[in-house]
């Protein structure tokens, strides 16, 4: 469903992202780690039509984001950094703006989709609140709920448990596990234990390359006995 050939992008003197190179099939939850810098979210921006990469070439479903970037966009759900939306909207509002956005413009089949992911995402308490004065944890669920309201291939989730409380992550968690059979995902996270939760492959990036893609027991046969941090640390060379 992805697949990333030689990704490299560079701003300024600073090669952000460089040759990065993987794949993501159907029913994959990729975990998606790295320090701080080390070029996660440009990777994913790349991945999804939001930046043009220097070199490389990023594919999702057979087609090239750079030669066709909206067809991409149409394929995937994308849960940026921090969850940007409209304040001044209610968050029925914004989802059905994005309804509307997504190609559902009849009534019943926007109220439908529109429904769905507030259903799923658990947004039916605020759904007449302004965004502005939700929690940041209930703005990262309006974030999810934009992200999986046209019922995506495949879903891009940078940080998709920020802000959110222990029983709110297990449920998005929860949630993303049981919908990845029919689809792709790619998931961003600092939360190691994420990676023990619900990925069955991790791609650890240091300084813009890969530095592993395995299984989450394969990463942990690298050192018997110690911690995910642990590995972690000794792969990216201690950058945090």
């Amino acid at each position: 469903m992805i697949e990333v050939k030689g990704l490299v992008k560079t701003y300024g003197a600073k090669r952000a992202v460089d040759g990065i190179t993987f794949t993501v099939k159907r029913g994959d939850i990729l975990g998606f780690l790295g320090p701080n810098g080390a070029g996660k979210s440009t990777t994913m921006k790349m991945i999804t039509g939001f930046l043009r990469p220097d070199a490389g070439t990023a594919t999702v479903d057979g087609i090239d984001v750079t030669v066709d970037p909206v067809a991409v966009k149409r394929k995937l759900g994308y849960l940026p950094e921090s969850a940007p939306a409209y304040p001044e909207m209610t968050v029925e509002e914004f989802l059905r703006f994005i309804a509307e956005v997504r190609g559902f413009r009849a009534s019943d089949a926007k109220a439908k989709q529109v429904e769905r992911a507030i259903t799923l995402t658990h947004l039916a308490p605020v759904r007449n609140q302004t965004i502005e004065t939700l929690s940041k944890g209930f703005k990262q669920r309006v974030g999810f709920a934009q992200a999986l309201l046209h019922d995506p291939a495949v879903l891009v989730l940078d940080e998709p448990t920020d802000g959110l409380d222990p029983n709110q992550k297990n449920e998005v968690r929860s949630l993303i596990k049981s919908m990845s059979k029919e689809k792709a995902v790619i998931l961003s996270t600092h939360i190691l234990e994420e990676v023990d939760a619900i990925c069955n492959r991790v791609i650890i990036i240091s300084r813009g390359r890969v530095v592993a893609d395995e299984t989450p027991e394969q990463l942990r046969a690298r050192q018997p006995g110690a911690r995910l941090d642990e590995i972690f640390r000794t792969l990216t060379h201690g950058d945090i």
